[in-house]
């Protein structure tokens, strides 16, 4: 079987809220996301860096929070897991795990959201010189 030709790019995450303008700010003022679009469409893009996530106001959808293990919607690799998890607790993110180093290379932690989301944040370990 031969390998398709069609070349992926870089992905956007998509995540339901009930509450748009929390999710929002928070991404904002606790994970240090910019605001893309204009309000009143039902819809906001965060960014920072490469990464985007695009969150959308669905008030009657299922909380992330009841899905146990299903509520992790991604993995963000970074150069130093611990600056990064020392600026989100300064900007007050919610951390459920602190970093933490992991036997298949990897130093991780896990930032949650207001509606149980979560994301697995993790640094190559040891650390390249």
């Amino acid at each position: 079987m031969s390998e398709s030709t069609a070349k992926l790019r870089p992905f956007s995450f998509v995540l339901a809220v009930p509450d748009l303008e929390r999710s929002a700010s928070y991404f904002r003022d606790a994970l240090g996301f910019r605001l893309e679009w204009p309000e009143g469409s039902g819809w906001q893009l965060v960014s920072r860096g490469d990464v985007r996530i695009m969150i959308g106001h669905c008030p009657e959808a299922m909380l992330p929070s009841v899905t146990g293990d299903h509520s992790y919607f991604g993995y963000l690799n970074v150069d130093d897991a611990d600056a990064l998890h020392s600026e989100l607790v300064n900007r007050g993110a919610i951390i459920l795990q602190p970093p933490t180093d992991r036997p298949h290379g990897m130093r991780e932690f896990v930032i949650g959201t207001p509606d149980g989301h979560r994301m697995m944040v993790g640094q190559e370990w040891p650390a390249a010189n």
